[in-house]
């Protein structure tokens, strides 16, 4: 058989990309995986009992502003990488700003406070399980968006997997905050942040070989 002969063979009946496969797909990963993570929330911490309350306090939402803000980046991240040969470029350093503006409300929220009220700004009453619950609500995303991955095209292995993961941290860390009952500035930029950054750094490890094709 003759080269172009085989080439033509291989192929026959191909059509042209769907163009919206990628974004259909991803789509898919987060919003099964947001649900499950909502879904084991209720079931497992249950929601706060004054959510209706604080949900109209402009404190509310900028807790909600970090992980929303991550998951956003995060998911553009995703979607870029999950093409052969693109490099995540300037929207790594893009990932730092949310933080950045955390950690500059967590600054000055700690010099205004009294010395001894500091450590209660930082630790809250939930330090001990906040990374571990939210490391915990990210499985379900992390599945799903290593499924979604691993159906497309990512070459850049390492970093597809970082950004799959902290997609599925800053998923996970959503919907914690409908039972977490901490609303310092300083708390969401230590704890939360350590939260997001376990399924991050796992997503990072295990890339190279979960997403290889």
């Amino acid at each position: 058989m003759k080269t172009d002969d085989l080439i033509a063979l291989l192929a026959a009946g191909e059509g042209p990309v769907d163009r919206h496969a990628l974004g259909r797909r991803m789509l898919l990963a987060l919003v099964a995986g947001g649900l499950v993570a909502v879904l084991l929330t209720v079931a497992i911490f249950g929601v706060r009992g004054d959510l209706a309350q604080v949900a109209h306090t402009p404190l509310f939402w900028a807790k909600l502003a970090l992980p929303g803000s991550l998951a956003l980046l995060a998911l553009w991240l995703t979607q870029r990488l999950a093409r052969p040969g693109v490099k995540g470029g300037l929207l790594w350093g893009l990932l730092g700003l949310p933080l950045l503006l955390v950690w500059l409300g967590a600054a000055i929220s700690l010099l205004g406070a009294p010395v001894d009220a500091r450590a209660d700004l930082l630790l809250g009453r939930t330090w001990r399980t906040c990374p571990l619950n939210i490391t915990l609500l990210s499985v379900p995303t992390f599945i799903a968006v290593f499924w979604a991955l691993r159906g497309l095209a990512p070459t850049r292995l390492r970093q597809s997997g970082a950004a799959g993961g902290m997609l599925a941290g800053a998923t996970a860390t959503l919907a914690y905050c409908l039972h977490c009952p901490e609303m310092a500035v300083p708390f969401w930029g230590l704890w939360y942040v350590l939260g997001l950054l376990v399924p991050t750094v796992v997503g990072a490890a295990l890339g190279p070989r979960l997403l290889r094709w």
